[in-house]
């Protein structure tokens, strides 16, 4: 069998680092299923075993800004040719000293992504094309720091409305230089997404927190044909086990090409290639 490499691009490591609020663990027991040990304190050496197994070369580690998880930057530190960092927890609606924070922790850290979860920032209250997202829109563009955005209906019982991927059409349209990902794939939106990603250069799709066997058909034609660039591959670990998800991908009805792209250049290309001469380190190195 020919051995693959793959990128995880959204991996959880701070779970066993605090006290898990009762939605939290609802989520848990009733949505996905899962085992009291979800969110148990995360051994790095038993998470390299299981990338090693499944031939994962890298992992992206959520790092929320407003509550900083000590195992990522752990981890992160320790490995940073196995690890990098997704940052969350930019606060929207304060944003001079907490996009401060961002930059400082992008010329400091291996920093792959921003993120944010519009039904999660706010309890719902602002979609994506909300005047509180702008300057987070501008500071990922000038960073050339890509940004990924949950989408579709969240698990938990929380408004979703706001995770519709309709509102970036007008984010992207305004923001085209910047890099933009829709993570947690798309449910019930598919069609839009897929449409979307048609539509705008510089979108993806990432297909964390969903199994690949799961994955609408209408999604898996987009990889074989037109879309071979555009979906790039995540497992949301430990809610979705790399033992679970990487050979669920692997027999996925696409073709050699379309699955690497998939499991790895995608990634590679869309979050680990070089950033543009505008991105802080090269306006630092011009100072």
């Amino acid at each position: 069998m020919t051995v693959r490499k793959v990128i995880d691009c959204l991996v959880n490591v701070h779970f066993g680092e605090r006290e898990q609020p009762s939605w939290m663990l609802k989520v848990r027991d009733d949505y996905f299923k899962g085992p009291a040990s979800l969110y148990e304190q995360v051994d790095m050496a038993e998470l390299l075993d299981e990338m090693d197994e499944q031939g994962v070369e890298k992992a992206v580690l959520m790092y929320s800004m407003a509550k900083p998880s000590t195992t990522a930057l752990k981890f992160a530190q320790a490995r940073p040719d196995r690890f990098s960092l997704a940052l969350n927890g930019v606060d929207l609606l304060h944003p001079v000293a907490s996009l401060r924070e961002l930059d400082a922790l992008v010329r400091d850290l291996p920093v792959a992504y921003t993120a944010v979860g519009p039904s999660f920032w706010g309890d719902g209250q602002y979609p994506p094309t909300d005047a509180a997202y702008y300057p987070l829109y501008y500071k990922c563009a000038e960073l050339g720091l890509p940004l990924c955005m949950n989408t579709g209906l969240p698990g938990p019982p929380i408004p979703g409305e706001v995770q519709n991927p309709i509102y970036l059409d007008r984010v992207c349209y305004r923001f085209p230089e910047l890099r933009l990902c829709m993570i947690h794939g798309a449910d019930p939106w598919w069609d839009t997404a897929i449409r979307l990603l048609m539509k705008y250069e510089n979108l993806r799709l990432m297909t964390s927190a969903w199994s690949p066997k799961r994955l609408p058909e209408s999604l898996l034609h987009y990889m074989r044909t037109r879309g071979r660039q555009k979906v790039i591959f995540g497992s949301d670990w430990p809610v979705l086990r790399m033992r679970r998800v990487v050979p669920e991908a692997l027999a996925l009805d696409l073709p050699e090409d379309a699955l690497d792209n998939y499991l790895y250049a995608n990634a590679q290309e869309f979050l680990f290639a070089e950033r543009s001469a505008s991105d802080g380190a090269a306006r630092r190195n011009e100072e």
